[in-house]
């Protein structure tokens, strides 16, 4: 597979804070890929970021214990060559954040706790192209199983209204309706039990609809200007307009099933798409279907400062996707756990300048 045209080689002098940046925890993320492809390699993604071009950097990574600054550059800079990468459908790239929330919650329903999440029902099936049947929709990557065959699965306002009720689905259960919304949209959430214990939710499933934002809802009909949807701002009209919580929710049919996981590092995130914990402020969420799992990013948005008070400038390994994340330059900032991280995570949308650091092997066999 060619090296994508979308990839412009440039040198480290040329990108924006380079210099200023503090790369080791960019590469104690990056040194947790390289372990995991000992298990299963990353699929190369179509825009041909070849996964064994990056053999060197993880055989050394695997080697070296946590680096220093200087160090953790040095290392980026001996096994890659930066390329800016061109967006495919804007001017510029564009970030959003997402993060872990914690929310307090119940093992069994009461009357305060009375919203479940749900684990993986049993009669939900893959979906691929040797099974999806004439007439369904091609998107669908779950699909329920039937004596007739595959069915398009229950969506978000049936399951709410008792469709899998009486299966023993339930996790757990919380209080807010909006928190186990926003719990589905992260796809994971660190649960503060009744017990005093913490757990972890985190995704195992969905019902396979396509998903449909709440903000960008309460923005077409005019509840809340496109330009100021965030988290803060839609979590705030919910809680003016708690009768309407349904209408809003009931249009995004997408519906997320979940399985419990370990807390083994308080300081990272939940296991995500790339079978690795999420460092805060260092894993990036990706189009997984144009890019390589464990590809390093160096990401420029000089309008974004939520993250420390500075303009974002900081190298990032891509390490989860998500199905809003569609484009070349276009990615999801995990921005930790916790409420503080979700007022991080709540307010990023900003342009952004990527730049892929491509393994060295691959960007001189594309020159030859």
């Amino acid at each position: 597979m060619a090296l994508s045209s979308a990839f412009r080689p440039v040198s480290f002098a040329e990108l924006p804070g380079w210099a200023d940046d503090d790369q080791s925890s960019a590469f104690s993320a990056f040194r947790c890929s390289a372990f995991h492809v000992l298990t299963k390699p990353y699929r190369t993604g179509s825009l041909g970021v070849d996964f064994a071009a990056f053999e060197a950097a993880y055989a050394e990574a695997r080697s070296q214990a946590e680096l220093g600054k200087t160090a953790a550059r040095a290392f980026f800079e001996r096994h890659f060559v930066p390329a800016r990468v061109t967006p495919d459908d804007r001017s510029a790239g564009f970030v959003t954040g997402f993060y872990e929330p914690e929310v307090d919650a119940s093992p069994v329903a009461t009357a305060e706790f009375r919203v479940p999440l749900l684990s993986r029902p049993a009669d939900l099936v893959d979906v691929d192209d040797a099974n999806l049947t004439a007439g369904m929709d091609p998107y669908l990557a779950f699909a329920r199983q039937t004596p007739d065959g595959l069915v398009e699965y229950f969506d978000r306002p049936a399951i709410e209204k008792g469709a899998l009720g009486g299966q023993g689905l339930e996790i757990a259960w919380v209080a807010d309706p909006v928190d186990a919304f926003f719990v589905h949209v992260q796809g994971a959430a660190r649960l503060r039990m009744t017990d005093g214990s913490l757990r972890r939710v985190t995704y195992a499933a969905k019902s396979g609809q396509r998903f449909t934002g709440p903000g960008g809802i309460l923005a077409r009909i005019g509840e809340i200007p496109l330009e100021k949807v965030t988290m803060q701002s839609i979590r705030a009209w919910f809680k003016a307009n708690p009768h309407r919580i349904d209408e809003i929710f009931w249009q995004n049919r997408s519906y997320i099933f979940f399985r419990e996981a370990t807390v083994d590092d308080s300081a990272l995130g939940p296991i995500a798409a790339a079978k690795v914990p999420l460092t805060p402020g260092r894993s990036v969420a990706v189009d997984r279907l144009l890019h390589t799992f464990g590809t390093p990013f160096y990401i420029a948005a000089p309008g974004l400062t939520a993250f420390g008070g500075e303009p974002f400038a900081r190298l990032m390994i891509a390490q989860d996707t998500g199905s809003a994340i569609t484009g070349t330059a276009r990615g999801d900032l995990f921005a930790g756990s916790g409420d503080a991280a979700g007022e991080i995570a709540g307010v990023v949308r900003a342009d952004a300048d990527f730049y892929a650091l491509l393994p060295k092997p691959l960007v001189a066999e594309a020159a030859r």
